[in-house]
């Protein structure tokens, strides 16, 4: 009789792990596009060294793709959980699962498209050239050709910057570029405009300034698996609402201190 209820005893407890891991609370069984179902959290990769698009403040990730990002997720029903990556290490980390979307600046170029989607364009900017305030040899992209500039790695700004003939060495985060720059170890630095216009506001002006015309850029967008296409409509749908209820046009201005151009 005792065998047989330690039998009965096991079989119950067999049964209610079996139970247990087919119902875990981070509902990893079920990911198959977009968040887990019963998860309801969605893994935001980011570079944090791109004020006013991300940078870490009093030990929190802030910035517009910060912003952003979380009213999407909030439009969704989704918790948001920030993963700071290198810039070149998104796309790669993406593609393997570690993180569900990208908003990290990104340009949404045909390059990249080719590795993974990306949502609808909801920024439209440009890249620059940035000198030390007495450089007076360097007036914009069409003047770097043998000169040494210092750009992101995996960039869209490093392209360009080698596009216009430049020795372009590449930083990992923007913070080393500027101080690169202010030591005299690179004689300018190729970046987005937004940013350079963000550093040289916070003080970096008495030191730097823009020179030259800006190349617009093809569009920043968050960045998506190919496996997840449900994803990337619910996505573009919490934008076409954020546009329409004026909550995309606050935190633009927010960050950018003026209204969308688009």
């Amino acid at each position: 009789m005792m065998k047989k209820k330690v039998t009965t005893l096991v079989a119950a407890s067999l049964a209610a792990l079996t139970l247990l891991s087919g119902c875990g609370s981070n509902g990893t069984a079920d990911k198959k596009d977009g968040a887990a179902k019963g998860d309801k959290t969605l893994i935001v990769g980011t570079e944090p060294t791109f004020p006013p698009f991300e940078f870490t403040e009093n030990e929190k990730d802030v910035g517009f793709d910060i912003d952003l990002a979380q009213a999407v997720c909030d439009k969704l029903g989704y918790k948001m959980e920030v993963k700071n990556l290198g810039f070149d290490a998104l796309i790669p980390a993406l593609k393997s699962g570690q993180i569900d979307l990208i908003a990290a600046g990104m340009d949404a170029t045909d390059e990249r498209k080719k590795q993974i989607d990306f949502t609808d364009v909801y920024y439209q900017g440009g890249y620059t050239i940035v000198v030390p305030t007495g450089n007076t040899d360097i007036t914009g992209y069409d003047s770097i050709a043998g000169k040494t500039v210092g750009a992101q790695v995996g960039s869209k700004a490093a392209d360009y910057a080698r596009e216009h003939g430049a020795n372009v060495k590449e930083f990992d985060t923007n913070t080393q570029g500027w101080m690169e720059l202010e030591a005299g170890t690179c004689d300018a630095v190729s970046i987005d405009k937004a940013v350079a216009q963000y550093y040289l506001q916070q003080g970096g002006k008495d030191k730097l300034k823009i020179v030259g015309e800006a190349i617009t850029s093809r569009g920043v967008a968050m960045g998506i698996s190919k496996d997840k296409p449900e994803l990337s409509k619910q996505v573009n749908e919490a934008l076409k609402e954020l546009k329409a209820d004026g909550t995309y046009a606050k935190i633009y201005k927010k960050w950018f201190g003026e209204e969308p151009k688009q």
